[in-house]
């Protein structure tokens, strides 16, 4: 326990999924937590259930203006940022033959020029404190490209790369960027009905652990990141994804024979 302790995270699409999970658990570790969602409802109810420790700020992360409104209300609230954890985002699932120019302004809005955006405000802070830890949460589909998703995989390859070039530009400051790679987690974006059945998505996929992740397991690696244990670790990146960037199961070995050694 205490792993983050006495230290102050803005946490994106926090009020669902892996940023919830995260907002919890650096919430458990010691940390101030300031949640950030457009889901007004969800956002205040899981910043109430944390309690004392956690805030809830209803803005767009694809916004300049409500990113100096957070900054400026983080600093009000707790005096300091020592974490950002970029991990709202929007999936899609269209051929670049299909895809609107609209939906594609979208995701980069959202998934590419808001991290960037919420990096430039926090920025400033960490260097007057000495440092920091960003970790922005791209993709699976940040190590490979997947068919049928190709604007999507754009997003979350330059998200890497941000990512990396910022490492090295920071550095000096003693600000560490890394990037997180979940693949096929139990989330709202992935199961909104909470009906999927993860084996046999997995089987098909062939991913190796056979099963979906848990938004505690990308939380996990986040808090890992972001916490002093990571002290030397930076431009680095993380896949939790059960096995899938590794490579793929020949489809004739079951993925449970294969986790168990049989």
């Amino acid at each position: 326990m205490g792993r983050v302790q006495g230290k102050v995270a803005i946490i994106t699409g926090a009020a669902r999924g892996q940023g919830e999970a995260t907002a919890r658990l650096f919430a458990a570790e010691g940390a101030q937590v300031v949640l950030i969602d457009m889901l007004e409802e969800d956002g205040a109810r899981v910043a109430k259930e944390i309690g004392e420790a956690a805030r809830f700020i209803r803005a767009d992360v694809s916004s300049e203006s409500d990113w100096a409104m957070i900054v400026a209300e983080t600093i009000k609230f707790v005096g300091r940022v020592d974490i950002l954890v970029n991990n709202a985002a929007l999936t899609d699932h269209h051929s670049l033959e299909e895809i609107t120019r609209a939906r594609l302004e979208k995701l980069m809005a959202v998934n590419l020029i808001g991290p960037i955006l919420a990096m430039q405000a926090v920025l400033p802070h960490m260097r007057q404190q000495g440092g920091g830890a960003i970790v922005n949460i791209s993709s699976v589909n940040g190590l490979r490209g997947t068919a049928g998703m190709s604007a999507y995989d754009a997003t979350k390859w330059a998200l890497r790369g941000v990512s990396k070039a910022l490492a090295l530009e920071l550095a000096a400051a003693g600000i560490r960027v890394n990037s997180v790679h979940p693949g096929t987690i139990r989330t709202p974006m992935l199961d909104p009905t909470g009906t999927l059945d993860g084996t046999a998505l997995c089987r098909m996929l062939r991913i190796a652990a056979g099963r979906l992740g848990e938004p505690v397991e990308v939380a996990n690696a986040t808090l890992f990141l972001a916490s002093d244990e990571a002290s030397y670790i930076t431009g680095a990146e993380l896949a939790v994804d059960g096995g899938w960037s590794a490579g793929l199961l020949t489809p004739e070995v079951d993925p449970s024979t294969q986790i168990s050694g049989e």
